[in-house]
């Protein structure tokens, strides 16, 4: 009961919904200064968001240099992986539409598959 308690206190925050749903839309894992970027918030704000989604289990992180990424759980259970689907296909809209379009434009600037670049905006 705790799992589900987490969970749905973890998704309660729309900066929350929307960080997990670049995770999942992106297919590996994301650094936060590219979550950052493409949700147009503070890195540090970010952070904040991502470890409560982190301590919920709904995401992990590993550090590779100075660079934290965060990626979906290779062993989610069936009731997260059923919250997964959720979020990747039933959450959308305007807002949803521009942050993956900036995702999608941030990860292109990777060199090797790799962040190269801290964050480039502090929120608007």
């Amino acid at each position: 009961m705790k799992a589900f308690t987490s969970a749905f206190k973890a998704l309660s925050d729309l900066t929350r919904i929307r960080a997990l749903r670049m995770i999942l839309i992106a297919g590996g894992p994301v650094c936060v200064c590219e979550l950052a970027d493409a949700l147009q918030l503070p890195q540090y704000q970010v952070s904040k968001h991502l470890a409560v989604l982190r301590q919920a289990g709904l995401v992990t992180d590993s550090r590779v240099g100075t660079w934290v990424y965060y990626s979906i759980p290779a062993r989610a259970s069936h009731f997260k992986s059923a919250l997964f689907e959720l979020v990747t296909l039933h959450v959308d809209g305007h807002l949803f539409d521009k942050d993956a379009a900036r995702l999608k434009a941030r990860l292109e600037l990777r060199e090797e598959g790799r962040c190269v670049l801290g964050p480039s905006r502090t929120g608007n």
